[in-house]
């Protein structure tokens, strides 16, 4: 019986923020892949291990939760004034597909260290030392990304003494800019896709709900953690061994997708579950994160508790992170009120394992408010390069 052999495929495994991903660049996957179908599908999904109905990912660079089973592809961009196109794929861990809906703010992180490293940057635009500008294309939201990134003898710089909870080690810090980040696009929205910064959203069988639902970063819909009878509190295991608090969720979330116009039937939401995400928030309150460290309410404007692919999120996605500085920005938001409401160029929110500042500034533009930029720092670092294997008759 005939068996076939592995290929190797170049890639490199990074941590971008607080996730990890497999970034590839464009030219060096299998022709057949280098255009989006089912083929360039097939082979992401056997790279990160899925669909594994163990849920583990272990025969995989997955690492079984939606903060690690992510993959880039970069390619040199051909747009006008960016450097890179930065196109990401969330793999789905027990199912069979990638959600191309979103963007990942974390590994964004991490794109421009990439692009610099694979020779995607002209090295015009590398200073010998100091911080390279590269402007990134993101292709699956169709925005623009600067990533700062910190330059010390012509070579990039991951290590140093930036700390971000959620994270074990310090590193380089790189800042990155989301320009405009109100998604005008998907769905065929504005930033408040219903044209109100609060609604109640009626999910049958389970309630109404205030809900602050955005497009900015992210697609978004924010919650009261009262109104889900939370404290706002919660740490992962909180929720996450809760079958029927993950159902209830994943009900809202499609109930509030379909009112943002991102599906036409809650039925759709199933293969939709990178975006919209559903976040719940409350006013500061002392509790201890994830790590043990303590946070008091001198340390928050509020607290804010993610799900991202069913589950909590240990941290907080970036681009979450983006629609939160967004949302705080303009007076009205759940968000903004549980910040204690006024108006803020930047936040500094709790989440399950610390805090985050972000920040955003917003305007009021002939009766509707307009976002220029979110801006918030993050860190990145190489963990492995080298080739990926993979069965040649995975795809």
């Amino acid at each position: 019986m005939a068996h076939a052999p592995q290929i190797r495929i170049p890639a490199t495994y990074i941590r971008g923020g607080t996730s990890k991903g497999v970034f590839f660049r464009l030219q060096d996957l299998p022709a057949a892949a280098q255009q989006p179908g089912p083929v360039r599908d097939a082979i992401l999904m056997r790279v990160i291990g899925s669909p594994d109905p163990y849920g583990k990912q272990i025969d995989g660079m997955g690492g079984a939760t939606s903060s690690t089973s992510k993959t880039v592809i970069l390619a040199k961009s051909s747009r006008p004034d960016h450097d890179v196109d930065y196109l990401f794929g969330q793999v789905a861990i027990d199912k069979a597909f990638v959600d191309w809906s979103g963007n990942c703010g974390n590994l964004s992180a991490a794109v421009g260290s990439f692009a610099i490293m694979s020779g995607l940057v002209d090295a015009s635009r590398i200073p010998a030392n100091g911080v390279a500008t590269v402007r990134i294309w993101q292709a699956n939201i169709s925005k623009t990304i600067i990533a700062h990134v910190p330059i010390t003898n012509g070579e990039v710089q991951e290590t140093g003494d930036f700390e971000l909870d959620g994270v074990t080690f310090p590193a380089a810090e790189v800042q990155l800019e989301f320009l405009d980040p109100a998604d005008e696009g998907d769905g065929g929205g504005a930033m408040f896709p219903t044209g109100n910064v609060v609604d109640t959203l009626d999910v049958p069988g389970v309630g109404s709900f205030q809900a602050t639902m955005i497009n900015a970063g992210i697609p978004t819909i924010f919650l009261n953690a009262a109104e889900l009878g939370y404290s706002g509190s919660e740490l992962q295991e909180a929720i996450n061994g809760d079958a029927a608090a993950l159902a209830r969720f994943e009900t809202i979330r499609a109930h509030g997708a379909v009112r943002m116009g991102l599906i036409k039937d809650i039925a759709e939401a199933a293969t939709r579950q990178h975006t919209p995400k559903i976040a719940f928030v409350a006013p500061p309150a002392a509790y201890i994160a994830s790590s043990g460290k303590e946070i008091t309410p001198a340390d928050i404007d509020l607290r804010v508790r993610a799900m991202s692919m069913g589950k909590l999120h240990h941290a907080m996605m970036g681009t979450a992170a983006v629609a939160i500085g967004t949302a705080a920005a303009i007076p009205g938001t759940l968000v903004n009120l549980a910040a204690g409401g006024g108006e803020r160029q930047s936040v500094r929110f709790g989440h399950p394992s610390g805090t985050l500042r972000v920040g955003a500034e917003a305007r009021l533009v002939d009766g509707q408010w307009q976002v220029s930029k979110a801006i918030m720092s993050r860190s990145a670092r190489v963990l492995m390069e080298g080739w990926v294997r993979i069965p040649g008759d995975s795809f």
